[in-house]
């Protein structure tokens, strides 16, 4: 539990920096210019997005999700607002894909470790153990992390990009939904799993975090 906490904070906190990385390259420095643009973890550090909720999620047992303060930027110093604000929005899943792409490639450098540890005796054979465990986590929180903030509902990456895609009716219907949104989130969190025994997020994220993350390591 504790190696699934410390790894989505700090998977968070990279895929924080990430948006102000990208709003830096597209033209707003206002992540750099508040000191956002460190992997220093108490520059991003929330007390409930990055410890109370993952820590209340390992005990229930489910999916365990969090997240960073919210790096700050101004669309308004953005090249071109409309396309750039997508691709900052989409920074963030991109580096946590990659995160577990890394992740991925130490499963099997360890894997392949694993035959000279079991000749050189007990005590090589389980740090790698505690290795492959810790990067066989790490790939799976970060696809977990990537699909989650692809879903389309706000504060989640997913709204903003959706967005650009919605004109005129269907632009004013998604702005009258987004306010019902956190009470979505939660009902997909916590209601429709723990009391109804429904969990399309769970779901959602067997089907894509699940089926990708059996894909990458298919070969151990």
């Amino acid at each position: 539990m504790a190696i699934s906490v410390v790894l989505v904070m700090f998977s968070a906190i990279v895929h924080e920096v990430a948006h102000g990385w990208m709003a830096l390259k597209l033209g707003d420095p206002t992540a750099k210019e508040a000191g956002r643009l460190t992997l220093d973890p108490r520059a991003h550090l929330d007390g409930f997005g990055s410890v109370a909720l993952p820590l209340i999620m390992a005990v229930m047992g489910g999916p365990v999700f969090a997240f960073a303060k919210p790096v700050p930027y101004d669309p308004r110093r953005l090249h071109n607002p409309g396309k750039d604000d997508a691709l900052v929005a989409l920074a963030g899943p991109v580096s946590n894909i990659l995160q577990a792409l890394l992740g991925t490639a130490l499963v099997y450098a360890v894997w392949n470790l694993g035959y000279d540890a079991v000749a050189s005796g007990a005590l090589a054979y389980e740090v790698l153990f505690w290795a492959m465990r810790l990067a066989t986590t790490y790939v799976y929180v970060n696809l977990t992390l990537a699909f989650f903030n692809l879903i389309p509902l706000p504060p989640l990456d997913g709204s903003k990009l959706i967005l650009p895609l919605l004109k005129g009716k269907a632009k004013m219907e998604y702005y009258r939904i987004q306010q019902y949104a956190m009470p979505i989130l939660l009902i997909l969190l916590y209601v429709l799993p723990q009391f109804l025994r429904v969990d399309p997020l769970g779901a959602f994220l067997d089907l894509t975090a699940g089926n990708l993350y059996d894909l990458l390591l298919s070969g151990v």
